[in-house]
């Protein structure tokens, strides 16, 4: 993409409403546009951050052998009052009225909905384990939203449900997804820490919050240093294997939020080995039993004809909230430092003196390279100062920097910068190439 073409409406100044820094650099970076309170415009280059961690958590999802389907928006009044939460969610819920007089809502969730898709075709354990997950926006009417796309009003995410025929293949469908989050937040550049969470009512074991580390985080949070340092699972684990070992060795390590904090407990952790800092939830797995699936009818019948409930869960992963996480953990100064995994563009290319025959030449011969490898770039090939043209590649954050100007060029060089170091190398065309992948 060549930046003169471009949609990038950079900000000089900070916008007062915006609290912390990944909603002031989203703002400054052209990422978001807020409409109203809470709510927010998707522009080209924050869209594009968000289409790429959607992916990955669509592939980690696969992987895990859950099934996408796609869930409208409104739902109907009706099967929140089977469930018996229509009247008890609060004033989170938004409700509106068709042009018929019936009670929609704007889901805030989706467990009545993909419980009353799930009734309609499933009965007997034979079709079981299932797994349907959906990526799709959601509203709560936030009393106080602030801090941009961490506690909007409107945001996307995804929401995973599971359906088994009894506690102990729910907890195997549990183990599953604990293990495709700890690689989804990885695969992102973030190291997210499961910790014990509220079960509600149900009670038992079976909640966790993905938790990462930040300074500007909403909770406070305490844990094993070890944790830190486990092992990701790798690509090829089998998800249809036992993975409680994998699950025993991320849970044997004291891990809560303030909430589940036991001073207690923590005490008993080494003090080297003590860690308390603010971190910031991104994803929360829970099991819930039948709490859906016994009102609203949801059966199977067993492999000894008994039909009864089945047994539930849900995994949920904020996509949108995931953008301003990774800035809360990832920048510097001068703007974002995207991990490679997620960033807009993988690669700025600078062309310093715009008009010049030999770097304009250079240019589009490694825009061409790049492009032919796959390699994503933002050539920034508009006429202004040297200075504005650095300041953006360092505020928008893209991982490599590719400089090329009349004086190195004639030397035979282009100059790459590495945005997370700030290391520069003086390299041949054909070896800054060959780094960035497009030999």
């Amino acid at each position: 993409m060549r930046l003169s073409r471009y949609f990038l409406p950079i900000l000089k100044e900070t916008p007062k409403e915006a609290e912390i820094v990944s909603h002031r650099l989203m703002l400054r970076a052209g990422m978001i546009r807020q409409q109203s309170a809470g709510i927010y415009s998707w522009l080209p280059l924050g869209l594009k951050v968000l289409d790429k961690i959607g992916d990955i958590v669509r592939e980690e999802q696969n992987r895990a052998g859950a099934i996408e389907v796609l869930m409208p928006t409104l739902q109907s009044a009706d099967l929140w009052r089977e469930s018996g939460r229509y009247d008890d969610y609060g004033e989170e819920m938004l409700r509106i009225k068709d042009r018929n007089k019936r009670d929609l809502l704007y889901g805030p969730t989706n467990e009545e909905m993909i419980t009353e898709i799930f009734r309609s075709y499933v009965h007997s354990y034979k079709d079981l384990p299932l797994n349907l997950y959906h990526i799709q926006w959601k509203f709560r009417d936030e009393r106080r939203p602030r801090f941009g796309v961490m506690r909007g009003r409107e945001f996307l995410m995804k929401d995973a449900y599971s359906f088994d025929v009894d506690q102990d293949r729910a907890r195997e469908a549990y183990h599953r997804m604990f293990v495709a989050y700890l690689r989804t937040y990885a695969r992102m550049g973030l190291t997210a820490i499961p910790m014990r969470a509220d079960s509600g009512p149900i009670g038992g074991d079976m909640s966790h919050e993905f938790i990462i580390l930040a300074s500007t985080g909403e909770s406070q949070v305490f844990c094993h240093k070890d944790v830190l340092d486990l092992p990701i699972p790798a690509e090829d684990t089998d998800f249809r294997g036992d993975l409680k070992p994998i699950v025993d060795q991320w849970t044997s390590f004291y891990a809560a939020t303030d909430e589940k904090h036991d001073e207690a407990a923590f005490a008993a952790v080494p003090a080297d080995k003590q860690v308390s800092a603010r971190g910031i939830e991104v994803g929360h797995i829970f099991y819930f039993g039948t709490k859906y699936s016994e009102p609203m009818g949801a059966k199977v019948a067993g492999p000894d004809g008994v039909v009864r409930p089945v047994h539930m869960g849900s995994y949920g992963v904020g996509v949108s909230r995931l953008v301003g996480a990774i800035i809360e953990a990832s920048h510097d100064e001068a703007g974002i430092i995207w991990p490679d995994s997620v960033a807009p563009f993988r690669v700025g290319l600078i062309n310093m003196k715009p008009g010049d025959a030999a770097v304009d030449g250079a240019c589009e011969r490694l825009y061409a390279d790049l492009g032919r490898a796959g390699v994503d770039v933002l050539m920034d090939d508009t006429d202004t100062r040297a200075g504005a043209k650095f300041a953006t590649m360092d505020l928008i954050g893209l991982p490599w920097q590719l400089i090329v100007g009349p004086k190195s060029l004639a030397e035979g060089k282009v100059e790459l910068k590495r945005r997370a170091t700030g290391e520069r190398e003086l390299l041949t065309i054909e070896a800054a190439l060959a780094r960035l992948g497009a030999k």
